[in-house]
Formats: C-alpha cells, sequence, structure tokens
C-alpha cells in the first residue's frame, strides 16, 4: 500500500468541523486541496492559522482528504496591518480562483516569496498587482500588454480597452475604463515609476478578475476599505 508523502502546505482558511475537527483549505504544490483535521483543538492546532510554512501528510483518495500529519517547517511570516489584509486578499483569490487538485508549483513558489516580501515591509502596491497577474497567468487568462487583440503593437498615443476574453483593444472614442498606451507600455515593463502605472495597473487587473471572481465582492477588499 503506498504510503502518504509529505509536501509544503499554508493554509488559506479554516473552519470548525464537528465538535472538534476543523476544516481546512491547504495552499500545497499541487494545488488547492481540502481536508478534515481531527482534534484540531488539541495538539496541531495551533498550526492551523494562515501564513505559517508547513509540512502536510494527506490522506484518501476522495475530494475530501484527512490530514495525517502536520508540522510547520522554517519560520512562520508574521504580518500586520495593510500587509496582513493584502496577504488575506491573496489568500482569498486563490481559494476563489484556483481549482481544486490542479498542480500549480510556480503559483505555490510565488505565493511564498510575497509573503516574505509582504513581511520585510515591501511596497504593497507592486507585489499585489505582480501576483494578480501570475496568477492570471497560471490559470491561462493573461493576455498581451503589448500588443493588441490584432497582433499590432501598442502605441503610446492609443487609447484601449480590456475585452477579458480576447486582450486590449484600441478605441477612438473616450469612454470609461480605458487606458493610454503608455501606461501599458510602462505595465508591460514592470515599470512601477512610470507615472500612473501604479493605478492603471490597479484598474486593469480589477478588471480582468471580475469576469472571473463573479458577483460576490471580495471580503478582504471589503475588510482593507473599513481599516
Amino acid at each position: 500500500m503506498e504510503q502518504p508523502v509529505g509536501q509544503p502546505a499554508f493554509v488559506l482558511h479554516s473552519r470548525a468541523y464537528r465538535e472538534t475537527s476543523a476544516l481546512v483549505d491547504f495552499l500545497t504544490p499541487q494545488g488547492l486541496v481540502r481536508a478534515v483535521l481531527r482534534r484540531a483543538r488539541g495538539k496541531g492546532g495551533s498550526l492551523v492559522r494562515p501564513f505559517v510554512p508547513l509540512e502536510v501528510e494527506l490522506r484518501g483518495r476522495g475530494e475530501l482528504k484527512n490530514v495525517g500529519r502536520l508540522d510547520s517547517v522554517g519560520i512562520a511570516t508574521w504580518l500586520s496591518g495593510d500587509a496582513l489584509f493584502s496577504g488575506l486578499y491573496l489568500n482569498e483569490l486563490l481559494m476563489r480562483l484556483l481549482p481544486a487538485e490542479v498542480p500549480h508549483p510556480a503559483m505555490f513558489e510565488h505565493y511564498t516569496l510575497t509573503l516574505r516580501a509582504l513581511a520585510e515591509g515591501r511596497a504593497l502596491e507592486p507585489l499585489l498587482r505582480a501576483f494578480e497577474w501570475r496568477l492570471l497567468d497560471e490559470l491561462g487568462y493573461a493576455f498581451s500588454l503589448d500588443r493588441d487583440i490584432n497582433d499590432d503593437s501598442l502605441e503610446a498615443e492609443g487609447l484601449y480597452r480590456l475585452q477579458v476574453e480576447a486582450g486590449l483593444e484600441r478605441v477612438h472614442l473616450l469612454q470609461p475604463g480605458l487606458f493610454t498606451g503608455v501606461e501599458l507600455m510602462a505595465l508591460a515593463q514592470a515599470d512601477w515609476q512610470a507615472p500612473g502605472a501604479l493605478l492603471a495597473a490597479k484598474r486593469l487587473m480589477r478588471q480582468a478578475l471580475a469576469a472571473h471572481l463573479g458577483p460576490k465582492p471580495l471580503v478582504s477588499r471589503e475588510l482593507f476599505r473599513k481599516r
């Protein structure tokens, strides 16, 4: 009989389950996995919190696994203030968008590095925009930032709108939600110092993510507004 193998993981979300257990959503290199942690209120329960690097051994072949072993590894990432809200936002994005049990090892690595950067006090906006873009790319939702839907190079003086399923479309009449070629060129180069680049990136990612998130608002975004 094949023995379960430990794998790196982070807790994205957990909630009480039955009398003493917890239902835990883990991010692992093998994707998003839901599992039951028995006796979560005893030893091991203190590890069921976000941003703690773990090694988890999961048992079972169905959609709902059982935690056979749970250990902390390395140093926990301590976030506070806006960095904490940002970390919760990343967790919620992953919970809402990642399909269950589809491997995304590069996304797991990027998440780990982003948590570390948040803990180090790095500027939040570039980190969040880079994470959002990486997630879109991993899920196959990314689009070209330097060519339009006709495969023409962007022009600095041009105006563009996002067609979520196709990419950037050049338009010639002013309308809400447009982006300038200059802004998009800066985003393609990750030039966060360019005037308007960060604001344009935030608007672009909001538009791109909205189609995949659906109408249900993000709880973490509401918390950030009320901080």
